[in-house]
């Protein structure tokens, strides 16, 4: 993307500030957020920054391209208020694209949840059928069919991209999230400072880490493309918990045991286990994810073993 007005919602956040920074080199970046999850520390001086709620009127949306990515993005946050959950989910999506639609814009990515394939251990395409456990999974496929209606009734490209469990840790911008941030931030920093990170259940859970590096190279792809419908974003390979904190502990050189607690989610609406099918998205745009899962634990390592090299010289 270049010489494009952007507009991306959340974009003081994890994946919406990592977005904003890339694309701010060649282009005109607004990034707007309440900062409930996001800071503007994690902004570079070229994007334009300002505090707004995605529920507010008169939106910077007068742009080329909307990246939205603001949202409540926990099963906790919805289970605790589910009507603030599909108010800032659902009508702020709404909210969002129908200004900017207003506005003569006609390119919208959206985030939406991998969350929805449930518990799976195959690689999950996007075709296959779908259901909601929680109100956090209701908002974000409500979404789809609200990108949906965008894009049949107005004729929009409106593309919604179910990210699979994106890390960077917190030498990036994923501090801020706190106890909210993927479990590789926090396993990390635990060890990082000796204590046991905390594990649901046996630790045998597994995810399809992906790193927001390719995150943000997949999102500014389906712009580039002008991609509608439905993708995934994730690498096809996942590892468990347990597998994380052995690999979290021999980067770092450490030696750290977890500790292992019940899971307090529910087992009836737990995801235990994610992998992508990203075949749609490779095959519309040529995204492969770049970064491999041991190169990752190297980079979310780095401030620490950095650090801990410097103090040795």
């Amino acid at each position: 993307m270049q010489n494009k007005q952007i507009l991306i919602t959340g974009g003081a956040g994890f994946i919406g500030s990592n977005l904003a920074n890339h694309l701010a080199a060649d282009n005109d970046v607004v990034a707007i957020d309440n900062e409930y999850l996001g800071t503007p520390t994690n902004l570079e001086a070229a994007v334009d920054y300002r505090t707004h709620s995605v529920l507010e009127d008169d939106l910077p949306t007068d742009v080329d391209v909307v990246f939205h990515l603001a949202a409540l993005s926990s099963y906790a946050m919805h289970e605790e208020d589910p009507t603030k959950g599909a108010r800032v989910n659902v009508e702020g999506f709404v909210n969002v694209v129908e200004q900017a639609r207003e506005d003569g814009c006609e390119t919208v990515v959206y985030a939406s949840t991998s969350s929805i394939y449930g518990s799976r251990t195959e690689p999950s395409p996007v075709d296959m059928d779908v259901s909601v456990n929680t109100g956090y999974e209701a908002s974000k496929l409500a979404r789809e069919r609200y990108g949906e209606y965008f894009a049949n009734h107005y004729d929009m490209t409106v593309a919604g991209m179910r990210f699979f469990s994106v890390y960077q840790g917190y030498g990036g911008a994923e501090e801020h999230k706190g106890e909210y941030a993927n479990v590789i931030a926090q396993f990390a920093d635990d060890i990082a400072n000796d204590d046991a990170p905390v594990l649901y259940g046996d630790g045998t859970q597994t995810r399809d880490f992906t790193h927001v590096s390719d995150i943000v190279r997949g999102l500014e792809l389906a712009a580039d493309h002008e991609l509608t419908g439905i993708y995934n974003l994730g690498t096809g390979n996942a590892y468990s918990f347990n597998m994380v904190v052995d690999m979290l502990n021999e980067e770092l050189g450490t030696d750290v045991e977890p500790e292992y607690i019940e899971n307090p989610i529910p087992d009836s609406v737990y995801v235990h286990d994610t992998c992508a099918d990203s075949s749609t998205m490779r095959e519309a745009t040529g995204w492969e994810p770049e970064i491999d899962f041991e190169e990752g634990i190297q980079r979310v390592c780095s401030q620490y073993t950095d650090a801990a090299a410097s103090t040795h010289q």
